[in-house]
């Protein structure tokens, strides 16, 4: 037994594990271990942690996000509210500066009008007042004709305007 190899290699695995359970390696390898696992634990829990941090994140953006779509949907909509009052203001003030210029030019017309039968008038007058003078500067000589003459183109006159 001596001589056997197996028998020196098994003794010798033995003087090795009690060297290294007097020198504490077991108590080093847990140690060793339980540090590990103490930053794993801690590195698991910042990534928990973190990992929250991003979910609130996300769901804090993605709200940022709903609102400003929201709230860019009610900008266009006051957009095309206030295009729409424009051009209904627009239209009626068109219609009201339409109507304005109308009744200018109506007003113009009316009072071309008035000024033309007034012209009218007044050269019917001058017509009428000349014929009646030859008429009766024909029919009628003297004193008397210029007397008779006179009272009419003051008459005619007077009718006339």
């Amino acid at each position: 037994m001596l001589e056997d190899a197996t028998f020196w290699a098994s003794v010798g695995l033995v003087i090795f594990i009690l060297v290294l359970l007097r020198v504490g390696v077991p108590k080093l390898i847990g140690t060793s271990l339980d540090k590990r696992g103490t930053a794993i634990r801690n590195e698991l829990d910042e990534a928990r942690r973190l990992r929250e941090e991003a979910q609130s994140l996300l769901a804090e953006y993605q709200r940022k996000a709903r609102d400003a779509e929201r709230e860019a949907g009610e900008i266009v909509e006051q957009a095309r509210r206030e295009a729409a009052a424009y051009a209904t203001e627009a239209m009626a003030r068109t219609d009201e500066y339409v109507a304005r210029r109308t009744k200018i030019a109506e007003q113009k017309i009316a009072q071309a009008e008035t000024v033309a039968l007034q012209e009218v008038r007044s050269l019917s007058a001058d017509v009428a007042i000349a014929a009646a003078e030859r008429i009766l500067t024909a029919k009628v000589a003297g004193s008397e004709a210029e007397r008779l003459v006179s009272s009419a183109i003051g008459e005619v006159k007077a009718r006339l305007h």
